[in-house]
C-alpha cells in the first residue's frame, strides 16, 4: 500500500499514485523493515528536480520494477526540502563513499537506519558504465540474503566513520582583517574575468559571496571587491540564467557564460538575489540593479505567492512542450519561427537580434534561451518593451511548469528580508505589505505557543517536521529586517523568541552549532554543517541574526554566541571563501560594529526622511530602529529625545554614539549614503 496520499509535501504527493508501496520517513517504516527482515530503500529528492522526475517515470511508475521493490524492500520516499536533516546525514555518507552526490539520492539501509549501499540516479537499463536500477535492486537484495554479515560490517563501519567526524570550533574569535583579506584574495583567484562569477561550469549565482564583496567594499573601500560583484551581477542579469521576459533567476547555468540555465526557479535563489541587486543599487545607483531587483521581487509575488500569503518553494524546470512531452525549459525557450508567429517578420528580426535568438539555437532542437548581450548599440526602449510584453503574453498561453506549493519557513524568511528592503528602497509599500503578510503566516501557522517552528506548511496546514537551525536563523533575519523597515517592534520581539531557542536548543558546549535541536529525532549522526551552499548554512544564518539582535538589544549572550559561531569561519573562510560567503559577510558586520541607528520623530511621517536615509546606509549589517520619541518599541529608542523639537538620528557602535543629527545630509555622510 502506498502511504503518501495524506502528506503535505508536493514532491511526495507526486509519488502517491506510484505502484511502489512508498512510506514517508517514520519509525513505523523501519519497524516494518525489522518485522519483514528486509532492507530499506531510501529515495530522496525534491519537486523541482529534473532527474528525480526522470527516475520516477522510468522506474517508480514501472509496474515490474515496483513489484520487485515492494517484495524485497521497505521503500521510503523523502522530500529533502522537508527533511534537510535526513538529506544531510545520508548525503554525507554518499559523498564519503562515492566522492560525489546529488539527487535523486538512492541509499539502502538496515532497519536501524545504517546505510550500506549508495547511489543517485540509476537508469532503467545499463548505460555509460552505470548499472541499471533493476541490477542494483537485485544485487542489494542478494547481498542482504546471502552476505548479511558483510552488509552489517559495512553499515557499522560507515556509521563509526560518520560519528568520528567531529567539527571543532575552528578558531578563536571572529575572522579579522588578515582572514578577510585572504578570503578576498582567494575569490580573486577563482574569479572569471571574462564572464563574471567564480569557477567554471556549471556556474552558480553565489549570492552570499556577492553580499560579502559588497560589505567588504562598504567597510574598506576595496574597489576590486565592488567590481567583481557588479560585473558578476550584470553578467547574470544579461544571461539566460535570468528570465528576460518574466523576471526571476533559474537555479544555475550549465555553462560558464550564463547562457543555458537549469530552468528550475527556486524561492531561495530569487530571495537572495533580489536582495543582492537591491544592495548593489544602494551602493552604486545602477539602473540595471534597480530593474532586476524589482522584477525579481515582482516575480516572487506574482508566481510564488500562495493564497495564504506565504511563498511557494519552486517552479519546475520541465513543462509540457505542447505535444504531451514534459521537456526541460519548454516554457522559456524560443525559435525564430515562434518569434515570427507572435511578432511578425520585422519585430521578430528585431527581437532575435536583441535577445540573441539564432537559427541554430543556443539550447536544444533549434531553440534559444533569451539573453541581453552587450554591444548591441542604442535600442528603442519603447519597442523593446512592446516586444517583451507581447512575448510574455504569448508565453502565458503555454503549459506552465509545475509549482511546489509548500511553504518552507527558512526560505520565506529570506523572502521577507528581500521584499521588505526592496519595498523600502524603491518606494514600493506593496512589497513591504507582502513581506508582512508572509511574516504573519509564519507566526500563525509555523510557530507554536513556545515559539518552536515547523519546517513547512501547505494550504495553511502545518507540516509534521520540526524546524531546523536554518529555519530559526533565516526567519529571525527576515523578522529583524522587517522590524527595521516598518518600525514595528513586535518583529524584533518575535526574532528574540526564535534566537533564544537557538541558544537553548542548537548550541554545543564549545560554541559550535548543530543543524537539529537537542530534542530532535536522533539520526545516525547529528548534522552539523557550517558551509554556505545554495542558501546560508543554518550556522551562519544564526550567527548573522544573533549579531543583529545583539546590536538591537545589547544582549551579550547573543553577541557572544554569534562570535563563537564565527570561529569556524575564521578557519574556513581563507581556504574556501566560495562556501563561507554569508559567514564572511557576517564577519564584516562584526568588524564594523555593527552600527546601531536610532531614528526618532514626533511621528513616523516626521521621521520618514531620516528613516529612509538610515536604511540606505551601506555599513555592513547595520540595524535600524525608528519610532516616536519616548516610545518603547525598540531598546535603541530609549533615552533618545528629539533635538530642538526636530526628528533626529543617533548612530552608535557597541552603544557608543556620535552626536545626534537632524540633517539628512549629515546622516548620509556618516553612513556612506549616495542615493
Amino acid at each position: 500500500m502506498n502511504r503518501l496520499a495524506g502528506v503535505t509535501s508536493p514532491y511526495l504527493l507526486q509519488h502517491a499514485d506510484n505502484p511502489v508501496d512508498w512510506w514517508p520517513w517514520s519509525p513505523e517504516a523501519f519497524e516494518e523493515a525489522r518485522r519483514r527482515d528486509v532492507p530499506v530503500l531510501l529515495s530522496v529528492g525534491y519537486s523541482a528536480c529534473h532527474w528525480c522526475h526522470v527516475m520516477a517515470s522510468e522506474s517508480f511508475e514501472d509496474a515490474t520494477t515496483a513489484a520487485y521493490m515492494n517484495e524485497h524492500f521497505v521503500n521510503i520516499k523523502v522530500d529533502r526540502e522537508e527533511r534537510p536533516d535526513v538529506d544531510a546525514v545520508y548525503m554525507e555518507a554518499v559523498q564519503a563513499a562515492t566522492g560525489q552526490g546529488g539527487w535523486p539520492m538512492t541509499v539502502f539501509l538496515n532497519a536501524e537506519g545504517e546505510p550500506f549501499y549508495f547511489g543517485t540516479y540509476y537508469p532503467p537499463a545499463p548505460r555509460h558504465g552505470m548499472p541499471s536500477f533493476p541490477q542494483v535492486l537485485e544485487g542489494v537484495s542478494s547481498a542482504w540474503t546471502d552476505r548479511r554479515g558483510e552488509v552489517t560490517e559495512v553499515a557499522g563501519q560507515i556509521v563509526r566513520e560518520l560519528a568520528g567526524r567531529s567539527l571543532a570550533r575552528g578558531g578563536d574569535g571572529v575572522p579579522g582583517e588578515p582572514e578577510l583579506a585572504q578570503a578576498l584574495l582567494g575569490l580573486t583567484r577563482e574569479y572569471d574575468t571574462l564572464h563574471g562569477g567564480f569557477g567554471g561550469a556549471p556556474k552558480f549565482p553565489q549570492s552570499m559571496v556577492l553580499e560579502f564583496l559588497l560589505r567588504h567594499h562598504a567597510r574598506t573601500g576595496a574597489e576590486g571587491a565592488l567590481q567583481m560583484a557588479a560585473d558578476t551581477a550584470e553578467a547574470m542579469a544579461r544571461g539566460g540564467i535570468y528570465d528576460q521576459l518574466g523576471g526571476g533567476f533559474a537555479r544555475y547555468a550549465v555553462d560558464r557564460e550564463w547562457i543555458v540555465p537549469h530552468f528550475e526557479k527556486m524561492l531561495y535563489d530569487n530571495a537572495l538575489l533580489c536582495r543582492v541587486y537591491a544592495h548593489l543599487w544602494r551602493a552604486t545607483g545602477s539602473a540595471l540593479a534597480r530593474r532586476v531587483a524589482l522584477e525579481t521581487a515582482d516575480f516572487m509575488v506574482r508566481e510564488l505567492r500562495t493564497a495564504e500569503g506565504g511563498f511557494a518553494s519552486a517552479l519546475d524546470a520541465d513543462s509540457d512542450d505542447g505535444s504531451g512531452r514534459h521537456v526541460e525549459g519548454a516554457f522559456y525557450v524560443w525559435t525564430p519561427e515562434q518569434l515570427r508567429e507572435v511578432l511578425g517578420e520585422e519585430d521578430a528580426e528585431f527581437a532575435a537580434n536583441h535577445f540573441a535568438v539564432t537559427e541554430e539555437g543556443t539550447f536544444e532542437e533549434g531553440a534559444s534561451v533569451l539573453q541581453l548581450p552587450q554591444g548591441g548599440g542604442v535600442v528603442d526602449a519603447g519597442r523593446v518593451e512592446s516586444v517583451r510584453q507581447r512575448l510574455l503574453a504569448a508565453r502565458e498561453t503555454r503549459p506552465r511548469p509545475g509549482r511546489d506549493d509548500k511553504v518552507v519557513a527558512a526560505w520565506n524568511g529570506l523572502a521577507i528580508a528581500a521584499l521588505a528592503e526592496t519595498g523600502a528602497y524603491f518606494d514600493r509599500p506593496d512589497l513591504i505589505e507582502r513581506a508582512t503578510e508572509a511574516a504573519d503566516l509564519l507566526v500563525r501557522i509555523h510557530m507554536d505557543g513556545t515559539a518552536r517552528l515547523s519546517r513547512t506548511s501547505k494550504d495553511g496546514r502545518t507540516g509534521a517536521n520540526a524546524g531546523v537551525l536554518e529555519d530559526y536563523g533565516d526567519v529571525a533575519e527576515g523578522f529583524l529586517t522587517l522590524a527595521g523597515v516598518t518600525g514595528e517592534g513586535v518583529w524584533l520581539e518575535f526574532a528574540g523568541f526564535l534566537l533564544d531557542i537557538v541558544l537553548d536548543q542548537f548550541v554545543a558546549e564549545n560554541g559550535t552549532l548543530f543543524d537539529t535541536a537537542h530534542d530532535a529525532e536522533q539520526l545516525i549522526r547529528r548534522p552539523q554543517d557550517p558551509t554556505d551552499n545554495a542558501t546560508p548554512s543554518g550556522w551562519t544564518a544564526a550567527a548573522g541574526a544573533l549579531i543583529s539582535y545583539a546590536a538591537h538589544t545589547g544582549s551579550e549572550p547573543h553577541r557572544t554566541a554569534a562570535e563563537a559561531a564565527l570561529g569556524v569561519v575564521k578557519a574556513l573562510g581563507p581556504r574556501a571563501p566560495r562556501f563561507t560567503g554569508w559567514g564572511l559577510a557576517v564577519a564584516e558586520a562584526v568588524l564594523d560594529g555593527p552600527r546601531e541607528i536610532a531614528v526618532v520623530g514626533q511621528s513616523a511621517k516626521d521621521a520618514a526622511a531620516l528613516h529612509r536615509t538610515a536604511l540606505l546606509g551601506t555599513a555592513p549589517g547595520a540595524v535600524v530602529a525608528a519610532g516616536v520619541a519616548g516610545g518603547d518599541e525598540f531598546p535603541l529608542l530609549v533615552d533618545r529625545p528629539l533635538v530642538d523639537g526636530r526628528a533626529a538620528a543617533y548612530v552608535c557602535r557597541r552603544f557608543v554614539c556620535s552626536a545626534p543629527t537632524t540633517e539628512m545630509a549629515s546622516l548620509q555622510g556618516e553612513l556612506g549614503v549616495s542615493r
